[in-house]
């Protein structure tokens, strides 16, 4: 494809998707009327202008919620089901469309965005079965005397905040179930990644979600956007994929009416490797659960701790390796590694090198950045303690983020016994 013609298919999937709030079925400005900008982390060029919403409208959109509550719960399980399964054929249907869009909000090769798409479709599929077999429990009491009925019910209300690393699949991973059990929601997007959710509320639309059902709102502003919801007595449950630091503040906000909660947050996962490894298994294994969604994964390993007396033999095979991934936009033919989300990202990584370089690590390949496209990096052995293997699953403060919420491709590792 001509250079050209790829840009302007790349606009025109921009251009198909509806850039405003969708509140109570219809698709509006933001009540302030400002907007922000959403860019392509490969080159920082602005792809389109989205509203950017307040405090009014969150309010505005769980009060949409509230008031088809009712209504919607009980819609019957069929219908809901039904629903799910038209959203999960449409996905389906333009998968290298959407596949296409998230690789320009977030930079994730396409390839990988592919696998997502898949991925996000599969649980508005499993859920549209699931609409049908929500069930109860009638039996009679250990005592003879009376009977024990269980009846499951909608919830109420919910709030969801999904992140910028999978933009569709943890917004479907929260939506599809409540479609089913008959919950109604507001939904608000990362920031950096805000398309891929508007698309899929479109899709929802079409396949028939109920006005009210499905509200979304976006945001430059997450925090004070969507603390008053939070706090809210009309909301029922809060579901967040994240930082550890903004779950525990959110967990804060809805201790407030003892809301009920999910939190998916971060970690700092450990690869270890002992003396007698398959080194080749290893380092298969390491590139795997490092590199995943480019290295921007909750699950990623923060850190290596690898034998004393095959430390030196799995640097040089991991840095052989990382030097063969081809690093460019996500959209090129190819391309492996994509870019970091955005600067504060990039600046983030940036200090993780130079700090497990101060503490005596050895540079084995690339650590220099190539612009706005990170680098890949490994590190031969440093001493424990380092920034690298500590901070990695801490985000800066305030991100909405994927839960380690960077790609911290340098493998400080620290040599044991």
């Amino acid at each position: 494809m001509a250079v050209t013609e790829q840009s302007a298919h790349e606009q025109a999937v921009v251009d198909r998707v509806p850039k405003e709030l969708y509140i109570d079925g219809q698709w509006r400005p933001g009540s302030g009327g400002e907007t922000l900008s959403v860019e392509d982390p490969a080159t920082g060029e602005t792809l389109c202008e989205i509203a950017d919403g307040q405090v009014e409208d969150a309010r505005a959109a769980l009060a949409a919620a509230t008031d088809k509550q009712t209504d919607w719960g009980a819609h019957p399980p069929r219908e809901r089901g039904e629903i799910l399964r038209r959203a999960f054929e449409a996905v389906t249907e333009r998968s290298d469309d959407l596949a296409l869009l998230m690789t320009l909000e977030m930079g994730k090769p396409v390839a990988e965005s592919q696998a997502e798409i898949a991925y996000a479709a599969e649980f508005l599929r499993w859920f549209s079965e699931e609409a049908v077999r929500i069930d109860g429990r009638y039996s009679v009491a250990p005592t003879g005397q009376g009977r024990v009925l269980v009846m499951r019910q909608a919830v109420g209300p919910c709030v969801f905040i999904t992140p910028w690393n999978f933009p569709m699949a943890m917004g479907t991973r929260k939506i599809a179930p409540a479609v089913a059990a008959g919950c109604t929601m507001v939904i608000k997007p990362a920031q950096q990644t805000p398309l891929s959710m508007l698309a899929l509320a479109q899709i929802l639309e079409e396949a028939g979600l109920p006005g009210g059902v499905l509200n979304l709102v976006t945001a430059s502003s997450s925090g004070s956007v969507m603390e008053p919801i939070i706090r809210d007595p009309r909301t029922r449950k809060l579901s967040f994929t994240g930082s550890t630091e903004v779950g525990r503040k959110l967990i804060e906000q809805s201790a407030e009416q003892v809301l009920r909660v999910s939190m998916e947050l971060g970690g700092n996962a450990p690869f270890l490797v002992f003396e007698d490894a398959d080194l080749d298994a290893a380092v298969e294994g390491a590139m795997i659960a490092k590199m995943r969604n480019i290295g921007e994964a909750c699950t990623a390993a923060n850190r290596f701790h690898v034998a004393r007396g095959v430390a030196g033999e799995f640097a040089q095979r991991m840095a052989e390796r990382m030097g063969e991934l081809k690093v460019g936009r996500g959209t090129d033919e190819d391309v492996q590694v994509g870019p970091l989300i955005d600067a504060d990202q990039r600046q983030k990584v940036s200090e993780l090198v130079s700090d497990a370089v101060d503490r005596g690590a050895k540079v084995l390949v690339g650590a220099e950045p190539a612009g706005r496209l990170a680098t890949r990096a490994a590190s031969g052995r440093s001493r424990p303690g380092a920034a690298s293997a500590r901070r990695s699953s801490r985000p800066r403060r305030g991100r909405t983020s994927g839960s380690t919420g960077q790609r911290t491709t340098c493998a400080a590792m620290a040599a044991t016994p």
